[in-house]
């Protein structure tokens, strides 16, 4: 156990180092860049943003084409301050083009951020043929404990809202793939019938 916790505050101070530096370069360069004040603070702040936004609509397996872009956007934005900011760019003389870059930075991050975040769900990409139902499927067995603990967090969904839980909702609040989401939820609803 002791070990197991050593290696996640290792991690966990790893992470900090590396999100202060990176966040302290973004915000030189914007600075440079002729962004003063706050403004200067909240660039940093808006691509770690998007970041984090398309790497949760990477994990949740829709719009990944859409998902890669933005999180390519921002990973390239990150990097592009954590190398301009290492010697290769005189940030007392900035170029041009880079503070073009820098200025429409917010109205690029807001649109990628929208288009994040009102993403249609996925259609199927071919229609399915009208057919007679299917048998009702097998359900695969599921650990008891992942089990209680789904069939916890739907109840108190239903409390909360008064509908039964979604499969979507489950996966994000248990933090699982979509196919064991769908799995429990069939388990539980065949409890629940």
């Amino acid at each position: 156990m002791r070990r197991h916790l050593a290696r996640i505050d290792a991690v966990l101070i790893q992470a900090v180092i590396a999100g202060a530096l990176s966040f302290a370069h973004l915000h030189d360069l914007a600075a440079a860049a002729g962004q003063t004040g706050w403004k200067a603070w909240a660039y940093p702040v808006s691509v770690d943003l998007l970041l984090v936004a398309s790497w949760r609509r990477l994990r949740s397996g829709q719009a990944t084409a859409s998902g890669w872009c933005w999180f390519l956007t921002a990973l390239v934005a990150s990097l592009g301050a954590n190398v301009a900011t290492a010697g290769l760019l005189d940030l007392d003389d900035v170029p041009d083009w880079l503070r073009i870059l820098v200025a429409g930075w917010p109205a690029i991050a807001f649109l990628g951020g929208t288009l994040l975040v009102h993403a249609p769900k996925q259609a199927p990409t071919e229609p399915e043929p009208e057919s007679e139902p299917e048998p009702e499927p097998a359900v695969s067995p599921v650990p008891a404990a992942l089990l209680a603990h789904a069939r916890k967090v739907a109840t108190a969904h239903q409390d909360r809202t008064g509908a039964p839980i979604d499969a979507d909702t489950l996966r994000a609040r248990l933090g699982v793939p979509l196919p064991l989401a769908q799995q429990i939820t069939t388990h539980l609803t065949g409890v629940r019938t």
